[in-house]
């Protein structure tokens, strides 16, 4: 019988999610990591951005344990709709990921420290459902943050053709640039004629 240990599987999957988010900057402008590349402006820096302020919302103020630095940029209660889904020209690439670190940080701390039956309150939820336990919210962030990792590998892709999970895996069928171009195009093809048919 295999034993398994909840919380650290869970922590070792939220951590696989942030790894990834993080990699998909590798290797790209500044320009790059903000271009929008989606009608509603997602771009690879305010991803970050946004995950980094998701995790100290819930793992912070939901458990009674706000992050010391306050709010992060784009949660604060003044903030214009959306400011956590971009970066602003003052907010370097280096500040936004030692947010993100200072953010894993904070939220393993609260983790470590409570059970997984802990009781929180999530404050921006309805009423109704807003009591929470740590396992729950473990589960909502991880689950958001491979979301998010996979919004990423898109954008990355749409910027220069990278595509993968990880540096480690990048769990993509063999082929170079000529067997994914006619691969595409191959789709292309079938698409259309569906559509005529």
């Amino acid at each position: 019988m295999i034993e398994t240990k909840p919380k650290a599987d869970l922590i070792r999957y939220l951590q696989t999610a942030r790894d990834a988010l993080l990699w998909k900057l590798d290797g790209l402008s500044e320009y790059d990591i903000r271009r929008p590349l989606t009608p509603t402006g997602t771009n690879l820096l305010g991803l970050v951005k946004h995950v980094a302020g998701v995790e100290l919302g819930y793992f912070g103020e939901t458990f009674g344990l706000p992050y010391p630095g306050g709010p992060p940029p784009g949660f604060e209660d003044d903030a214009e709709p959306n400011a956590d889904m971009w970066a602003t020209a003052d907010e370097s690439r280096e500040q936004l990921v030692e947010l993100y670190h200072q953010a894993w940080k904070h939220s393993d701390h609260t983790i470590a420290t409570l059970p997984l039956d802990a009781i929180g309150h999530v404050a921006w939820w309805p009423e109704e459902r807003s009591e929470v336990t740590l396992h729950q919210i473990l589960v909502h962030v991880s689950v958001e943050t491979h979301r998010h990792a996979g919004h990423a590998d898109i954008v990355r892709e749409l910027i220069d053709g990278a595509a993968g999970m990880r540096a480690s895996n990048e769990n993509m069928p063999p082929g170079d640039q000529s067997w994914w171009e006619n691969h595409r195009s191959r789709l292309e093809r079938v698409a259309r004629e569906s559509h005529r048919g």
